[in-house]
Order: structure tokens, then sequence, then C-alpha cells
């Protein structure tokens, strides 16, 4: 029985302690940012594209090999056939065998295979910049995901201090209602609120939950695996650079030379290029080389006295080597080699035309995130301001309301609007925290909180 509880304790505190080191597992955005990176679906989708640019690369070089092959061939007849040596037709069940090496090199193809090696590792090198694409959108997205959950929780306190707030006066009003200072209208108006700010509590709060859920997402994380945000003590000392110092022109400037797609971009235009040369070469004639040994065996192959050639002479007796050269004139063949060509130089032009957009995308994008950084600049300042107002506002109402010289709906409503400045003013902060570090993301193609 002592045992048992020994045990019991022990598992206790097995318990606990796992409980404890769960409760004080929390996650940085460094953290979830180093997660993403090796467990992102996204990106270890572009790593197999970029593992398959690879293999074509290799397999490309390895062309430029000459070509070898073998062949082994095994048979049986049963039947009126000649014999090998004499020539004579006799009924005879006949076993044999040959096996050739066959040798095929390509000489000269107008650089074709060259090309094609060029193409490829320039695929290579566009690969390696969109890999570091989605490494950076991923880092960006969780980043954005990270600051949503952290502005979820600051609502979660607005409501909270919110829901403690409309308690207190419930308390007080109901002690006042005892006392027959105010009618139990009053009272009533009181709970009302109180459910109504309870409801936004848990809005609040489920928002908490479902930006984890989309966390989550990002890092390719369990859904049943705990996660708790490490919040920073003060949002406000986040670093952020001056918005003078993020002109849009500036910042776009700087994408050119940093941003991965614009590098890609480029490297597609080149690569595609280079494969619009290979398709021409073979418009041209190519030269190739070719060479072939061989040799064969028959349990018919006799000489002229009728005794079987042993298996040793047979196979020095058959064997035979051959080299050539071959010349292939392309001529006609439904124009498809034109129109291979037509279509390769539609490629380049088709990818040139993705670069441009892909460049007015990016300075659209970035003249929108400044535009949206000032706006939200605005708002915060202004959001500041409103706070200021309403709670003053708010302050002379609850001493007009304590000596009874307001009633319980224009409280409640002085209250509203405290609550609602509070909430605007939290939402505006982060939202020109979020634009900030876009500007950045975009000028630097980093994020940091």
């Amino acid at each position: 029985m002592r045992t048992s509880r020994i045990a019991g304790a022990i598992l206790i505190l097995l318990f606990a302690n796992i409980s404890a080191a769960v409760a004080q597992d929390t996650w940085s955005l460094q953290r979830c940012v180093d997660y993403a990176l090796q467990h992102n679906l996204t990106i270890k989708q572009q790593e197999v594209q970029k593992r398959l640019s690879d293999l074509t690369l290799q397999q490309s070089r390895l062309q430029m090999i000459p070509g070898f092959s073998g062949q082994a061939q095994g048979g049986y007849s049963d039947g009126r056939t000649p014999s090998l040596g004499n020539n004579q037709y006799v009924n005879q069940t006949v076993f044999s065998g040959s096996g050739s090496l066959n040798m095929q090199s390509n000489l000269f193809s107008w650089f074709y295979q060259q090309r094609t090696i060029a193409a490829n590792r320039l695929d290579v090198q566009a690969n390696s910049f969109l890999l570091e694409k989605a490494r950076n959108d991923a880092a960006f997205n969780v980043a954005t995901a990270f600051l949503q959950i952290l502005l979820n929780i600051q609502t979660v306190k607005v409501n909270e201090e919110n829901v403690k707030l409309t308690n207190s006066n419930l308390g007080n009003t109901k002690k006042l209602v005892i006392a027959g200072s105010v009618p139990e209208s009053n009272q009533a108006d009181l709970e009302a609120q109180l459910a109504q700010d309870s409801t936004n509590l848990v809005t609040a709060q489920n928002n908490v939950i479902l930006s984890i859920l989309q966390i989550k997402a990002y890092l390719n994380l369990g859904f049943e695996i705990p996660f708790e945000p490490e919040v920073p003590e003060n949002i406000t000392s986040l670093p952020l650079a001056p918005l003078q110092e993020m002109a849009p022109e500036m910042v776009y400037s700087a994408a050119l030379t940093t941003y991965p797609l614009v590098k890609a971009d480029e490297l597609k235009i080149h690569s595609a290029a280079k494969a619009y040369q290979a398709t021409k070469s073979q418009l041209y004639p190519s030269l190739s080389l070719g060479g072939t040994l061989y040799t064969t065996y028959a349990n018919n192959y006799y000489d002229q006295t009728g005794k079987l050639f042993p298996f040793k002479d047979q196979i020095d007796n058959t064997y035979r080597k051959s080299i050539g050269l071959t010349l292939n004139v392309p001529i006609f063949n439904g124009w498809q080699q034109r129109t291979n060509v037509a279509k390769a130089k539609a490629n380049v032009y088709n990818l040139e035309l993705t670069r441009d957009l892909d460049h007015q995308k990016l300075k659209q994008d970035i003249y929108t995130a400044h535009a949206n950084a000032v706006a939200a600049l605005q708002k915060f300042n202004a959001s500041v301001t409103g706070v200021m107002a309403a709670q003053k506002a708010y302050d002379f109402a609850t001493k007009r309301f304590n000596l009874g010289l307001m009633n319980t709906i224009d409280y409640i409503t002085t209250q509203s609007k405290l609550y609602k400045a509070q909430v605007d003013k939290v939402t505006a902060q982060y939202d020109y925290i979020f634009k900030m570090k876009l500007l950045e993301f975009y000028r630097d193609q980093k994020i940091s909180l």
C-alpha cells in the first residue's frame, strides 16, 4: 500500500513537471521563423523543384559522354535448318546466342548540348532564388500571423478591462438600487451591457485561437500541439525605421537588388534565350560517331568435315567490329523543328513580359504599402487623441453617474465610446507596425520584431 502511494506521488510530480515545462514553453518570433524554414510545406515544394532542376542539369552534362549499350540474345529452334558451317539443310534442334556492344557519340551538333547545359544551369540558379523567395515569404507570413496573435491578445486585454469596469459599475449600482438611490432599471441596463461586453470578450478570445491556428498552418505544426506566443513587454519599443526613410522609389530601387523573384525572372529569361539557341541549332546537320562489336555462337556450326566448332573458335570466327560516321541532315519533318524554334522564341518574349509584370506588381505593392503606412500612422495619432478624449469624457460621466446626474443609457454610451477608442488605438498601432514591417521586408527581404 505504501509503495503504491509513493509511486502515485512520483507520477503526480512527473506530470506536474511536464505540465510546468509545457506551460513555460513559449514561441518567440525567431523560433517560429526557424521552425517554418524547416517544416513549411511551400518551402518543401520549392526544394523539390530545385532538386528537379539539379537533376536536369546533371543529366544534360552526362549527355556529353558517349553512350554505350550492350545486347545479349538467345534462341531455340527445331526443324529443318541449314548448318552454319556447310550450309546443308538438316532436321536439327538449334540453340544459338549472340552478344554485341554498341557505342554512339555526338561529334558536332552546332553546340546544342553546350547551350542546353547553359540553359539548365541558369534554371538551377533561378530555382535557387525562387527557393529563397519561398523562405522569405514564409518568414513574412509567419511574422504577420505572429503580429495578428499579439493584436488579438491585446484586444482580449482591452475587453477584459471593459468587463471588469462594467462589473464594478454594476456592483455599485446594485448597492444604490438596494438603498433606493437609483431605479432598478439602471441595474438592468448595466446587466445587459455586461452581457454584451462578455460576448465581445468571447469573440476576442476566439480570435486568438483562430490566429494561432493560422500560424500553425504556416509552421506545419500539429494543431493539437500547445502554442504559447512570447509577447514583447512593450510593443511600442519595437524598432521601426522612420517613415521618411521609406520613400517608395527608394524602397523599390533597393527591392530590385534584393528581391529574389526579380533575380529569378532575369535568370529565367537568360535560360530561355539559351534554350532558343539550342533549338535553332537542330535546324542544321549533325555529325555523330558510332561503333559496334558483335559475336555469336550456335550448336549447328560445323566445319566441312561435319565437326562442330568449339565455343572459343566460334566466338573468334564470328567476331566482327565496325565503326562509322553518321551525318544527319534535317530535310522535312512537317515544319516541326521550325515550330519548336518559333515556340522557344515566343517563350523568351513571354518570360520578358512576366518579368515586366512582376516589376510592375512589385512597384504597385510598395507604393500601396507606403500609402497604407502613412494612413496607418495618421490613424494611430488620431486614435491616441481619441482615447485621451474618451477617457476624459468617461471620467466626467462616472462622477455625474455616481451623483445621479446621468442616466444609465448615456453612461453606458460614454463607456462604449471609451472601449471603441481603446480598441481602435490598439488596432491602429499594430496596423502601423505591420505596414512598416512590410516596407522593411520589401527593402531588405528581412523581417524582425
